[in-house]
């Protein structure tokens, strides 16, 4: 998914959803309240039939790139979701096997086998995933059909300006439907204009299924494991989705420095970012700025001050975890962000935005503690 998704994300106001005081008999209705706590999109007027209405409409899903580590975290997702059921996977090179026989961990799970695209009937679709290579989405989506909801998660449709997409990824898009997205920690203080938007600088370190499941030479134990990888310096491909968005916060153009490594291990993405503080602000006006931006979001959390977050405090969760630190530099600051990059990085945030197109509270089927060790 690449390594932007570290400290970025779409952003949504949380309102809160309404608790049930009530004993609740229905088994289906209390794991639906367990999980939901937090309901963007839920209208606060919505009363206990209409909820359990909504709560028992099955959508219908379908997840395009079944075979990848996306499009199999998205399965584990979704069979736990309590109103949402796959009804289609594709996968061409592994078209006509069972998603046991790719993935032995999904092997007690009741699903259809997977197909090819070109087999694929979207009749008994509602919703779509698209877990697929950069470049690949665009082709695949413009021959769906226009009654479906979709969320997909390359590169595809995440930059605007359709010439600076050929500049970087070597052709022009098909389509320039925009994605959203927007970073995390550095948003809410470039809107509150608390630091400078000259000379931020990201470091970002990512897990090794962040390059894919594909059988590439680089990404052997032997090629990875015992060391740091630096990649794509100064030419990453998610340079200009950061700038993107920064710049839309800023109203002004805004330039990072970024640079990606590669980790030896399986899962998480850490980035540590260092900027300059705005005039007469401090450190502790940063991290209260964070603590009111993200007080009401479920998923974000500004840890206790001089707490450091850690990758593996998010692995297999949708959480970010965050803190702010001063530099020793006079006028700095640093900021740490840390995902689960199959998570928040790439198929929960997904699941999170399709939630909200559906019409669900953000969190469902997302609530999972992360796992440690």
């Amino acid at each position: 998914m690449g390594l932007l998704s570290s400290f970025s994300s779409s952003y949504f106001d949380g309102g809160c959803f309404l608790k049930v005081q009530n004993e609740i008999k229905d088994s289906n209705i209390r794991q639906f309240l367990l999980r939901a706590s937090v309901a963007s999109s839920t209208p606060k007027s919505l009363n206990f039939s209409e909820m359990k209405a909504q709560i028992s409409e099955k959508f219908r899903i379908g997840v395009l790139g079944a075979s990848g580590y996306t499009g199999s975290e998205i399965i584990r997702l979704l069979v736990n979701h309590p109103n949402f059921e796959i009804t289609l996977m594709t996968a061409d090179r592994k078209a006509g096997q069972s998603i046991g026989s790719v993935f032995p961990h999904l092997v007690t799970q009741d699903l259809p086998d997977m197909v090819a695209v070109k087999d694929a009937d979207f009749s008994n679709v509602d919703a779509v995933f698209c877990c697929l290579p950069h470049g690949t989405t665009q082709e695949i989506i413009k021959s769906l059909p226009n009654n479906l909801k979709i969320v997909d998660l390359s590169a595809d449709f995440r930059l605007r300006d359709v010439d600076e997409y050929k500049e970087w990824y070597g052709q022009p898009p098909q389509s320039t439907r925009p994605a959203e997205r927007s970073s995390l920690p550095l948003i809410p203080l470039i809107k509150a204009k608390l630091i400078e938007v000259r000379n931020i600088i990201i470091d970002s370190k990512s897990g090794v299924s962040g390059a894919g499941r594909g059988a590439k030479e680089a990404n052997l134990y032997t090629e990875i494991a015992e060391g740091i990888h630096s990649y794509g310096i100064t030419r990453h491909r998610h340079v200009p989705e950061i700038e993107q968005g920064l710049s839309e916060a800023a109203n002004s153009e805004v330039t990072v420095s970024f640079t990606p490594h590669l980790m030896p291990m399986s899962r998480g993405m850490q980035s540590t970012i260092y900027v300059e503080l705005a005039p007469g602000v401090s450190t502790q006006d940063l991290y209260q700025e964070l603590r009111s931006f993200y007080e009401n979001e479920e998923f974000v959390t500004l840890l206790e001050k001089n707490e450091v977050p850690h990758t593996r405090h998010v692995r297999g969760s949708n959480y970010c975890f965050m803190n702010v630190f001063p530099d020793r530099i006079p006028g700095r600051a640093i900021i740490i962000s840390v995902i689960d990059n199959l998570v928040k990085g790439a198929s929960g945030q997904a699941l999170q935005n399709l939630n909200l197109m559906m019409g669900n509270p953000e969190n469902t089927g997302l609530l999972y503690t992360p796992l440690f060790p």
